[in-house]
């Protein structure tokens, strides 16, 4: 069938929650996707940061393979190998003493929502259950996440939220310190702000939340959905400031491709999570966490991250000799391979321009292109990239 036909089929029965591109799509390798017309796009989104290894990295596909043949499911009622083994290896490479396994980001950040919550009412009492998050966050779509995520938009249509949450400028110390109240339980914020258009915590801010929190014997977490499992060239992100939150969000990247979430915590808040309090179906089967092994393990095991940096140091040089032609480029921002492209006009054309010709990225924040490639990304796939895009400024 071609792309067309295909479209209309799934727009005659698909629920239209995406506004969803002209690409059908077929199959990948590596940083290419093709669609069933046979067309190859360079995938510089990477499924929004999910194929951290590219398309059907061998790895991951054989581990999938071997497990789907031995066991694809079984309940958490029982003790399950990869599983443990999974949590072992996020446990050694992270702050963390125990992790909660899902299905998304969105179910992991309910889980942590969850977890101070329960926290406070065990250490604090009842009343103190309020949430401090950032202006322009982006948390998952179910209603507890939107609730806590600090964009108007995602919340049109679906009031009321859930109460107790307050929200302050991202990067702004001080006015987080204002906000606390005897109410205030935790503070969740991303390291990098993805959907709120590619903006990193400055030097030291997330170190100067740490103490406040400490100050006020107040839970940190960080959501690292889109930045963790590598994206900003190390393992987690916030690795980078030297400050370790009581609680830390994963899914996208985490299996390269399948759906799994996470939520690591630090013992002594982990242990208010006791028999019935919480709970998934699916988190962390058989299938799902042995893929997030292999994925995992060859993060750290196969020189990823170096080419990350690399990739990442390599493409921001790039992107900023356009910002020096282009007047119409303001800031180029991010880390390790999560850049944004400050513009002042709407970026969303621009975008459909770069599919046309065989790039795949998208914009974030009306303005802000966002170039998401996998971490396997060669110099070679960047300048081929970059050459489409040029194309498309200069017409600009």
């Amino acid at each position: 069938m071609t792309s067309k036909q295909w479209i209309t089929r799934g727009e005659a029965h698909v629920a239209k929650t995406y506004g969803r591109y002209p690409l059908v799509a077929s199959h990948g390798k590596g940083c290419r996707l093709w669609d069933v017309d046979g067309k190859s796009y360079l995938d510089f989104l990477a499924g929004v940061a999910v194929n951290n290894l590219g398309h059907c990295h061998p790895k991951v596909v054989a581990a999938l393979q071997q497990q789907a043949a031995q066991l694809i499911h079984c309940s958490n009622y029982f003790h399950i190998p990869s599983q443990i083994e999974l949590a072992e290896l996020l446990c050694e490479h992270s702050f963390g003493d125990r992790v909660f396994f899902c299905n998304s980001g969105a179910e992991a950040n309910e889980a942590a929502m969850k977890l101070v919550r329960k926290h406070s009412a065990e250490h604090h009492g009842p009343d103190r259950f309020e949430v401090i998050t950032a202006l322009a966050s982006f948390h998952g779509r179910t209603i507890g996440t939107i609730s806590a995520t600090g964009q108007d938009k995602v919340k049109a249509g679906f009031n009321p939220m859930l109460p107790g949450f307050h929200y302050v400028p991202f990067g702004d110390a001080e006015a987080l310190r204002k906000a606390i109240t005897p109410k205030i339980c935790a503070v969740m914020l991303e390291p990098v702000q993805g959907e709120g258009g590619v903006r990193v915590a400055p030097p030291g801010y997330l170190a100067a939340v740490r103490q406040i929190c400490d100050e006020h014997n107040l839970l940190l977490v960080f959501d690292e959905v889109q930045v963790g499992c590598g994206r900003t060239g190390s393992l987690f992100a916030y690795q980078q400031a030297g400050v370790a939150p009581d609680i830390m969000t994963l899914a996208k990247a985490l299996a390269g491709g399948p759906p799994i979430g996470a939520m690591i915590a630090t013992e002594q808040i982990a242990e208010c999570f006791g028999p019935g309090s919480h709970g998934s179906t699916f988190g962390g089967n058989p299938l799902m966490a042995t893929a997030a092994l292999a994925t995992i393990r060859t993060l750290i095991e196969d020189g990823v991250l170096d080419n990350c940096v690399a990739m990442g140091n390599y493409l921001r040089s790039r992107l900023e000799e356009f910002k020096a032609r282009y007047p119409f480029i303001t800031e180029i921002r991010g880390q390790g391979l999560i850049l944004g492209m400050e513009l002042t006009i709407p970026g969303a054309d621009i975008v459909s321009r770069a599919l046309e010709r065989g790039l795949l990225i998208n914009c974030t924040a009306n303005t802000v292109l966002r170039f998401l490639p996998p971490l396997i990304v060669t110099p070679e796939e960047i300048d081929e990239a970059l050459a489409i895009l040029d194309g498309i400024l200069q017409d600009i």
